[in-house]
């Protein structure tokens, strides 16, 4: 009974969990991502303890090498001078140095290319974790995308199935609002007809002969030549001058007033 009433409550823990799991997979891929990391961590340190037993074999030919030569050397010597007990000492020494230096160097042949294989072994199942991280990543973009798309279709359904009733004020207040923008169409219009066109063009002109006017004076002032303006010939400035070109214009301006 107590067992059956665990795998009951097992049961909803795992369901609780599976939801909260498929609301949330940014969090969970989250998490994947930091045992991932862990797991990158532990590796490189039994990587790390492989490549430091690399080098200390290495270390440890190159001394046998170096004891190797040496031994070498002495046996030779002492062969050449007739001391043939150390001779032979040294070269008994020599045999052994040469048959532990090559099954160290077969050793390091080994431990090299583990290291080899371990290291490719990593890089390997990091891009094949990345690409699938990546994956799940695009995945969960286009899943969101999708329900966003399906929550519209609802929504547009659902305005379908309910258009009587709001349809019905939409055309009213369409109606009303074309109602409207006509009648201000129509005032606008009777405004722009009622007004004194000529009044405005009498004005417009008058505005543009004061200012010819007033850059004839200027020109003739300075003794500049304007195209298109009756000016007399240049001259350097003076009081009299400048009184004459402005004395018809007084006097047209006097005769506008009258």
């Amino acid at each position: 009974m107590f067992k059956r009433i665990a795998n009951l409550f097992r049961g909803f823990v795992s369901l609780f969990i599976s939801g909260i799991e498929r609301k949330n997979p940014e969090a969970l891929l989250e998490v994947e991502q930091e045992h991932l990391r862990e797991q990158i961590g532990k590796y490189n340190q039994g990587l790390a303890s492989h490549a430091g037993l690399c080098e200390r074999l290495m270390t440890q030919v190159k001394r046998q090498e170096a004891e190797e030569r040496e031994l070498r050397a002495k046996a030779t010597a002492n062969f050449k001078a007739g001391n043939r007990d150390l001779a032979a000492q040294y070269a008994l020494r020599l045999q052994n140095v040469v048959r532990e230096l090559a099954d160290n160097r077969e050793q390091l042949k080994q431990a090299e290319e583990t290291y080899k294989n371990l290291l490719k072994a990593r890089d390997v199942a990091i891009s094949a974790a990345r690409a699938k991280i990546e994956a799940l990543k695009s995945g969960i973009n286009d899943m969101k995308m999708k329900q966003a798309m399906a929550e519209l279709t609802e929504m547009s359904a659902g305005m379908i199935s309910t258009i009587g009733g709001a349809g019905d004020t939409l055309d009213r207040l369409q109606t009303m609002v074309e109602e409207e923008r006509t009648k201000a169409a129509g005032r606008a219009r009777v405004a722009r007809d009622s007004m004194d066109m000529k009044t405005v063009q009498m004005k417009e002109a008058e505005e543009k002969a004061l200012a010819d006017q007033a850059l004839a004076d200027f020109a003739a002032a300075e003794g500049l030549a304007v195209e298109g303006l009756v000016s007399g010939p240049a001259a350097p400035a003076a009081p009299e001058s400048a009184e004459k070109s402005m004395g018809p214009a007084r006097q047209k301006d006097s005769a506008a007033q009258g």
